[in-house]
């Protein structure tokens, strides 16, 4: 194992960092197993899998690092608008499918009336889903900043992430860049003290918090592609994926959870980013990281309404921990088929349309 290290930048960009990818699909399993955990067992010291939440962290992180790497070097070529419609391009039809799903759990959800109860409301609930507009409104689950769809509260703060990259951050030389990095992750660690815990952001009464947890592991990602902290090693997908998981199953604790979830956050989970960067998987394995890192996105942005589903089932039912655990096993399974099946039929025709259509560069 070893450090390749360059104070210069790097030069173009010429190959995909794979096992990156591979990592990603892991981080949205995860999310999906938490999300159906955190109904089990609400008390996260119950919960085994308990500080998956911290995958959002690693998500902008990774986009840090993918966003200076896939740009840095032509951005200024393509100019932002082009920039911005190519994020678009690969964001915003899973933003749109997503908030269809949702709509459409949401009325015709067979265990709960909610949707009566904000029935004057639902077309501003979808506009505003599918525009990213935060709109926190039913109190009843969570306060959501997008109740159709809750995930997209880090999808907004990945938007606003990549407009301070084309407008600010693809300009920064090193030492700006550190400086700003510096003040962010003192902000990181105030707000990881003031809410014990870094699991804030998607609530109307924490929306700052998820801006100030997206931008230092954004620079942090970012920090690790221009300085090319690019670990070397033999350790293979398997290996690396696992050193990820080990963050999610740490106990949970609510007097340790701040320092524990900064830790991750401010030092390992860069660590991790300059590892996998490192690390290639072998013929095989490299097939699987990038179904892996295929099927990510889709299986986060469509997965939560079922969850809302299990929910309202549950409130109804009453179902024993064995029903929940059969569940949430088959669930996971079946997000991740319905997720390809999205992004095979819904999400890549539509974005290759938009690329025909509003770009010649794509």
């Amino acid at each position: 194992m070893s450090l390749n290290k360059s104070t210069a930048y790097p030069s173009t960009p010429t190959h995909h960092f794979e096992l990156l990818d591979g990592l990603r699909g892991v981080a949205a399993i995860a999310v999906v197993i938490f999300h159906f955990m955190e109904l089990i067992a609400p008390d996260y010291k119950d919960n085994f899998i308990a500080h998956a939440y911290l995958a959002v962290d690693f998500f902008f992180c990774l986009s840090g690092f993918v966003i200076a790497y896939a740009y840095d070097h032509k951005l200024q070529t393509i100019g932002i608008l082009s920039f911005l419609k190519l994020r678009l391009i690969r964001l915003h039809p899973l933003v749109i499918i997503g908030s269809v799903i949702g709509l459409i759990a949401f009325i015709f959800d067979p265990f709960s009336n909610l949707h009566q109860v904000y029935a004057d409301k639902i077309v501003i609930m979808f506009v505003a889903s599918c525009l990213m507009i935060p709109y926190p409104l039913v109190r009843e689950r969570y306060f959501n900043l997008f109740h159709l769809n809750p995930p997209t509260w880090s999808l907004f703060w990945e938007y606003v992430a990549n407009l301070l990259y084309a407008l600010v951050l693809v300009k920064l030389r090193p030492k700006p860049l550190w400086i700003v990095t510096a003040i962010a992750a003192m902000l990181l660690i105030w707000e990881a003290r003031q809410a014990n815990y870094l699991g804030v952001g998607f609530g109307g009464d924490t929306f700052w918090g998820g801006g100030i947890r997206a931008l230092y592991p954004f620079l942090a990602g970012m920090i690790v592609y221009r300085s090319q902290w690019i670990i070397k090693s033999r350790l293979g997908f398997i290996p690396v994926s696992l050193l990820l998981l080990l963050t999610f199953f740490v106990p949970f604790s609510k007097s340790t959870a701040w320092f524990v979830d900064l830790g991750i956050v401010l030092i390992y989970f860069p660590f991790l980013i300059a590892l996998g960067a490192g690390t290639r998987p072998g013929a095989a394995m490299a097939k699987i990281c990038r179904f892996s890192g295929e099927i990510s996105y889709p299986l986060y942005m469509v997965h939560y309404p079922f969850i809302w589903l299990v929910l309202s089932y549950m409130e109804v039912k009453k179902p024993p921990i064995g029903q929940l655990t059969m569940i949430t096993l088959m669930g996971v399974f079946l997000l991740i088929c319905f997720a390809y099946v999205v992004m095979r039929f819904l999400d890549i025709p539509i974005r290759n349309y938009l690329k025909r259509v509003l770009t010649k560069t794509a």
